[in-house]
């Protein structure tokens, strides 16, 4: 028996030493990628994901993301999304930018574009990468593998923080030793048992810069958000008008919001993302608001071509684009705000009316008996609040 236990213990060491150094050379393959984090840890690792998930949803802070609802039981494991899996591969890749990304909400005439969609769409860069990895995995070590870019059912932050890529930082976002707040996520589900890796501590201490800087006090408490509150989620996933009393606060923020993750302390450490793909186009560097409200669908669309800001729609844009407008205390661009009152879009029209309103009302109250008949509620409810109208 005792030659027989030696010999299990053989075998044993040896299939972990082949485990071990396949992980060493995935590790090598992600680097190779371009991904700049990699770490591994088992599918049942979070168990708190799912119960957290609940109590959000609860009360209701995912405001109109119905998804998040439909897909939560999916959601809070990945046995759930796929009971197959044994290991999960989480890779990060840095984004960081080479500027300050503050600075331009200085320049009320122009756009605040969130550093993460300035460049090529992150999900069309990332997935690619990951199919190139797993593939080499199913050739080394055969198994089956699904990977996924923040299109799935997927809790990618909290499995990053149990795979040592970081922790969840009190603005709810991954936060790095080594890149600070500025990192893309993609995962890979695979059948193999690798090698898992310790969580990271969670080293936030008694900071809190990143909920004091919070322009709409989405943050109800430190590692809790309400996405209600978060321009991010108003200016991208919100489709209606935005809540009249959120609008002063977003500023000239017409896609996302950086300031939570520009001013975590973490950030000094990182060096700026050098993936040429993921660099910032010109046109999304500081646009014009005037140029940007001129867009039409088909501007738009080749203006925003392979961007994230182009899957929010032109309608929403102009939304957005209008909002800042009226916060930009420019009286000269009130004309740009007047030429959509007519638009299309009743989002874009309600838009005008309060961007108009607030940069020149005596103009508003003088043209709104020309859009008595507005078929929509909610722009003639805007109308309605003009003053004399």
């Amino acid at each position: 028996m005792a030659g027989a236990d030696a010999g299990v213990d053989l075998r044993q060491s040896r299939l972990l030493t082949d485990l071990t150094s396949l992980k060493t050379r995935l590790v090598e393959t992600a680097h190779a990628q371009g991904f700049d984090i990699v770490g591994i840890t088992r599918p049942d690792a979070t168990p708190l994901a799912g119960v957290r998930l609940q109590q959000f949803l609860a009360e209701g802070a995912h405001g109109d993301m119905a998804w998040m609802e439909a897909t939560a039981e999916r959601r809070a494991s990945p046995q759930a999304l796929w009971p197959q899996v044994r290991s999960v591969i989480m890779l990060g890749l840095n984004y960081g930018p080479d500027h300050d990304p503050l600075e331009i909400l200085k320049a009320r005439e122009r756009g605040a574009i969130s550093v993460y969609a300035k460049g090529e769409d992150y999900h069309e860069v990332i997935k690619p990468r990951l199919k190139d990895i797993a593939r080499w995995l199913i050739a080394e070590a055969g198994g089956d593998v699904k990977v996924f870019v923040d299109t799935a059912a997927v809790m990618e932050k909290p499995l990053a923080a149990a795979a040592g890529l970081g922790w969840q930082g009190k603005h709810t976002n991954m936060v790095s030793r080594q890149f600070g707040s500025w990192l893309f996520l993609g995962a890979i589900f695979t059948t193999l048992e690798l090698p898992a890796d310790e969580p990271e501590r969670d080293s936030c201490g008694t900071c809190h810069a990143c909920l004091d800087i919070c322009p709409t006090a989405a943050f109800p408490a430190p590692y809790r958000l309400d996405a209600r509150r978060c321009i991010s989620y108003l200016t991208i996933e919100h489709k209606g008008p935005i809540p009249r009393e959120m609008r002063a606060m977003i500023g000239n923020r017409i896609y996302g919001c950086d300031d939570c993750l520009a001013v975590c302390p973490w950030n000094k450490f990182a060096q700026e993302g050098r993936n040429a793909k993921l660099a910032a186009r010109e046109v999304a560097r500081a646009p014009k608001l005037e140029e940007l409200a001129r867009l039409d669908d088909a501007a738009f669309r080749k203006m925003f071509a392979k961007t994230a800001v182009k899957r929010t729609g032109r309608d929403r844009f102009i939304r957005n684009v209008l909002i800042a407008i009226g916060n930009s205390g420019d009286a000269a661009l009130a004309p740009a705000a007047e030429r959509l009152l007519s638009d299309a879009s009743p989002l874009a029209r309600g838009a005008a009316v309060w961007a108009l309103t607030r940069l020149d009302p005596a103009r508003a109250a003088a043209v709104a008996p020309q859009y008595a008949g507005e078929p929509d509620p909610a722009v003639a409810e805007e109308w309605a609040l003009t003053p004399n109208a």
